[in-house]
């Protein structure tokens, strides 16, 4: 193992003699993988509403979960079973509904063949439980094959997380992170919500219970016997780099799945629905927006951004989300009428990935739900004093074919900053190609994003997309905990070919 990872950084010397013929390779681009198995008309599958999993017990103020994670067979296209990697089984996994300031303990027994690491993407988390990319949840039966990392904290069999959840409500999401293989493993299915609920957000008259609605939106690929097709380097996810180097700009795939399910419908009410939208891609952008586009000209009022609720309802006439990026918005179907259909479209792309899903307004009905004019309460930046300002460049090495943080590929023993707790950062971040940047433990808010104020940008993110050449200054607050955090590209094949750092709260 130890002598893959020498050969994969060999690419460097071998990239040398090119450039001096001036043969360099070019940037790569994500690509689309396309399928092998026919794929379905669209609009003929109901959304499958995602279960909601119940603590096993509660120890004092703890609610407690236990997962098996397992390999299963799954019917996603029709007439075909896709093998997936699945939490308790499913893809999607368990959605995790929490309260704030109630912690959660969640136990994760790994059946996989690979090892597992879990990261509560956007929660405010302790080191040891914010699933560092080599703590590692070694398969029941062991694995030889983790030698290659360095400084691992390794668990044998099982592992227990614990979750504060001391922060505002906010559509959070879990999903795998092990070092290399984040991208295939996602793929697979290692994914799910984490609702975080908090008081402010329940004594608002927003849409619940039926009407509100979480959607996972990813695209996927199939081979003829309904699998997932991936383009691996190591079908057995043992050396790295998982992803086949052809594929290291990102992988695209032709079919979008909403909640697992491909190209589904929805039957809804003429009343207002709340939807939290997660992009869980491992590469693939939106543009959201709806088909017709309502009366009012606007398809969606926007209530909440990563980290929770916005200072005030934002009318968006689309949304565009990049990998790990959520949308919390309200849709009011009374503005068509009842027996009429509505397409949630993407018009980044055309054919197949150009639809999501279709709704179906029934009926007319009563409507009780309201969007206040005030949701959260967000600070001022202008009021924050800054200790120091930090500049990171995301860009591709074409001499040794990496996606690189300030010309360094990842190194779990580097530290690259070293904020001190409580303290006030900017950092400047700047991207050669679009990258979807993401920070672990830490919400932040958007100073300028190429240019100016990004449309998309306000409320709690901690994920900022940047497009080709652009750059973005944040504002962070790094409260919570001391200890070592990583910060990466969220294009997860380029996360797994080192564009990827480290920073500690000190």
């Amino acid at each position: 193992m130890k002598g893959s990872r020498r050969d994969w950084l060999k690419y460097g010397a071998l990239a040398a003699p090119l450039a001096a013929v001036g043969c360099i390779p070019r940037r790569p681009e994500a690509r689309l993988l396309p399928s092998l198995a026919p794929l379905p008309a669209p609009f003929e599958t109901p959304l499958r509403r995602l279960p909601v999993a119940r603590p096993i017990g509660t120890e004092g103020a703890t609610d407690a979960y236990d997962f098996i994670v397992r390999t299963t067979d799954a019917r996603i296209l029709p007439g075909l079973m896709t093998p997936i990697w699945g939490y308790d089984g499913i893809f999607p996994g368990p959605t995790i509904e929490a309260r704030r300031g109630r912690p959660v303990s969640l136990r994760l027994r790994n059946q996989l063949p690979v090892p597992i690491v879990n990261h509560l993407h956007g929660g405010r988390t302790p080191p040891e439980h914010d699933g560092y990319p080599t703590d590692l949840i070694l398969p029941a039966g062991g694995f030889a094959g983790h030698d290659h990392y360095p400084q691992a904290r390794i668990s044998a069999g099982e592992r227990e997380y614990i979750y504060s959840n001391d922060q505002p409500g906010a559509t959070l999401w879990y999903h795998d992170h092990r070092m290399d293989f984040t991208a295939a493993s996602v793929w697979r299915g290692l994914a799910g919500f984490y609702i975080l609920r908090d008081a402010n957000e329940e004594q608002m008259p927003l849409p619940r219970g039926d009407r509100e609605i979480a959607l996972m939106i990813c695209d996927r690929s199939f081979e003829a016997n309904g699998s997932f097709r991936y383009p691996l380097h190591d079908p057995l996810l043992r050396e790295p780099p998982a992803t086949t180097d052809s594929y290291m700009g990102g992988v695209l795939g032709d079919v979008i799945l909403v909640n697992g399910t491909p190209w589904p419908r929805l039957e809804v009410n003429a009343v207002r629905y709340r939807f939290r939208i997660l992009n869980a891609s491992n590469a693939r952008r939106y543009e959201l927006t709806l088909d017709p586009i309502p009366r009012g000209g606007y398809s969606f009022v926007q209530i909440g951004s990563d980290g929770g609720m916005l200072p005030a309802p934002a009318p968006q006439r689309t949304i565009r989300i990049a990998p790990a990026e959520r949308f919390d918005v309200i849709v009011d179907f009374s503005q068509f009428q009842a027996g009429s259909s509505v397409r949630l479209i993407n018009t980044a792309a055309s054919g197949s990935v150009g639809q999501i899903m279709r709704f179906d307004v029934t009926k007319n009905s009563r409507d009780d739900s309201t969007i206040p004019s005030r949701l959260g309460d967000i600070p001022n930046p202008a009021a924050e004093r800054p200790v120091t300002t930090r500049e990171f460049d995301f860009s591709f090495s074409r001499l040794s074919r990496e996606w690189l943080i300030n010309g360094k590929p990842f190194d779990p023993a580097r530290m690259d900053a070293r904020p001190k707790l409580n303290s006030v950062e900017i950092w400047r971040i700047q991207s050669d190609f679009s990258h979807p940047v993401h920070l672990h433990l830490v919400q932040f808010q958007v100073l300028e994003h190429g240019g100016r104020p990004g449309p998309f940008d306000s409320g709690w993110k901690d994920t900022i997309d940047l497009a080709p050449g652009e750059g973005a200054s944040i504002l962070i607050r790094f409260d919570g905990y001391r200890g070592r955090y990583v910060f990466h590209c969220h294009n997860l094949e380029h996360e797994d070919m080192r564009m990827m750092a480290n920073f500690e709260v000190i």
